[in-house]
């Protein structure tokens, strides 16, 4: 029982060594949200010809792409 005693003892006169421990810690790599573009395709009424709907998604297409390139240019940002 005294060798228990003296062994306790002994381990709180000895000291303690500092251990440094690397955590990652999430940040977010988007600083600005990106608003997303209305299109003209989300304009048309259901009953538009199929004439409308093809106009409309060739005007979209410049808007879709510039929007995409944005995306993008956020997701490389982030790796």
């Amino acid at each position: 029982m005294k060798w228990l005693i003296l062994l306790m003892l002994a381990g709180c006169a000895t000291k303690s060594v500092t251990q440094e421990v690397k955590v990652p810690v999430y940040a977010a790599c988007v600083k600005d949200k990106l608003t997303r573009p209305v299109y003209e395709t989300e304009k048309l009424k259901p009953e538009s010809s199929d004439g409308e709907k093809v106009l409309a998604l060739a005007r979209d297409k410049p808007t879709h792409l510039k929007y995409e390139g944005q995306l993008e240019a956020v997701i490389a940002g982030c790796s």
